[in-house]
């Protein structure tokens, strides 16, 4: 088996750092070793078959983003990013794993939708990837089959508060799935907005005319969020189920996770790069030449980008340094302005919810430890290692230690990156983040042992990655 040395770097953890080598002996970690060790009695760098050489740069597990939206239908069309297309753009930006949603809708089986998915990912990923399982429909049927995730490797389902009409479950819903939660284990995920209400204020704002982009954010008011995202974690409560609140855009609903947090229970919480940095009057609002007011499409998403002029994007930097929120995903949905976005050029309720992020998420959070908002221990402690966690990987993922899989990037903290539609891999017409400068640049990733991106090149194949059979949650009280 080949074996590769990450020599002169700084290695980087969840909780220190240190000069170190990273021994990798075909797919694994075989040692991390003091620079210049002779603990192995031979010497490394000339008993392996590739150096690479990282002095300056740190050495960081591998990037997991643990939400993402390969291929989903939705609004009409589908995500324009492919596993094949969407994984290799999430590998060119460090990112070594992912966790998609397999689909259930109502008056479907949970056993074909997760069937589906696999078919859609078997061969095509280039960095390995799990599921989690969307129940659209909670019914005796499908929570039968929710008996049978955990063997699947499966051992997370998502359900909806919002979009009443496609994957909305209703209160008695959510508390019959969260009671099968408790009882097997799976950790409970939840778009937490109120659905019915927001339909109404959104109806009520495209018959006033107020049509454009901008509105999508009106309609989807932080009181919808926090409401939600309160009486979740009331149900969770009461049933004894754990709960992951995703996507977390609104400093209200953060706080809600705070109060529940103060109490002991397993409420945790999951932001995005675009609450951190992006917001409803520069984005949503945005106007362009080509597109007018229409220009806001490309950061329509729910839950919507909140007002600066609140201090939402402050309050979520804040919440990933208290651990009021856990860790950091995408929501990785992309859809083109082109024949996919412009399908609500005329209601903003008809734009497809969704940005493109999987190949920037762990460049932008690495901008918040150039900037002051995070250290670089906390900087891989949520873009990798508590998702290992949260999702039952860590041992295999999200650490470098002997054992693991091979997943390492170097990271250039002297490099420079810029972001911009002309440069990204992502299937997209634009970029969310045209422009962005982030000081640092991903340099090499491996996946697995294979080095799959190297200074400048892309090394990888369609059908590098693996499904990732996953174990209960390993961060619970």
């Amino acid at each position: 088996m080949a074996k590769t040395l990450i020599r002169g770097g700084t290695v980087v953890s969840a909780t220190g750092r240190t000069k170190a080598d990273v021994l990798i002996d075909g797919e694994t970690i075989a040692a991390v070793l003091a620079p210049g060790s002779t603990l192995l009695g031979f010497d490394v760098a000339a008993n392996v078959d590739t150096v690479i050489d990282a002095t300056g740069k740190y050495v960081i597990p591998g990037g997991i983003d643990a939400h993402t939206h390969m291929e989903l239908p939705f609004g009409g069309t589908s995500a324009s990013d492919t596993f094949e297309t969407g994984t290799r753009a999430a590998a060119w930006g460090g990112t070594t794993s992912i966790i998609d949603f397999a689909v259930q809708r109502t008056g479907e089986r949970v056993e074909d939708g997760l069937a589906a998915w696999h078919e859609k990912a078997a061969g095509t990923c280039a960095i390995d990837y799990g599921f989690h399982q969307i129940i659209g429909g909670v019914d005796d049927a499908s929570l039968r089959a929710m008996d049978t995730l955990v063997d699947e490797g499966v051992t997370s389902f998502k359900l909806f508060m919002a979009y009443p009409g496609v994957f909305y479950s209703d209160d008695g819903q959510i508390l019959r799935a969260m009671q099968k939660s408790a009882e097997t284990g799976l950790l409970t995920m939840m778009h937490a907005e109120n659905g019915p209400a927001i339909d109404v204020l959104a109806a009520q704002l495209a018959e006033a005319g107020k049509i454009a982009p901008y509105y999508h954010g009106m309609a989807r008011a932080w009181q919808m969020e926090e409401e939600a995202t309160h009486r979740a974690i009331m149900l969770a409560n009461l049933t004894g189920a754990p709960l992951y609140v995703v996507h977390v855009s609104a400093k209200q609903a953060v706080d809600q996770l705070a109060w529940a947090r103060d109490q002991g229970w397993n409420v945790f919480g999951e932001t995005c790069p675009q609450y951190l940095y992006q917001s409803l009057e520069d984005q949503l609002g945005a106007f362009s030449e080509e597109w007018g007011a229409f220009e806001g499409a490309k950061w329509v998403c729910s839950t919507p980008l909140r007002s600066r002029a609140e201090g939402h994007q402050h309050h979520m930097w804040q919440a990933l340094r208290t651990n009021d929120l856990q860790m950091v995903s995408t929501d990785h949905c992309p859809f083109c302005m082109k024949g996919q976005k412009e399908l609500g050029r005329d209601d903003f309720r008809a734009i497809p919810n969704g940005i493109g992020s999987v190949e920037h998420r762990m460049d932008l959070l690495y901008q918040g430890v150039v900037t002051g908002q995070l250290t670089l221990e906390r900087w891989v402690e949520i873009t990798s290692t508590t998702p290992a966690r949260m999702f039952g990987l860590y041992g295999r993922k999200g650490v470098i230690q002997p054992g693991a899989d091979a997943d390492v990037v170097v990271y250039d903290p002297n490099g420079h990156t810029t972001i911009s539609v002309d440069t990204h891999h992502m299937n997209m017409d634009y970029s969310a983040w045209e422009g962005f400068e982030v000081d640092g640049h991903v340099d090499t990733v491996v996946s697995r042992g294979k080095v799959i991106v190297d200074d400048g090149a892309y090394l990888g194949a369609a059908g590098d990655g693996r499904y990732l059979r996953r174990g209960l949650s390993q961060y619970l009280i």
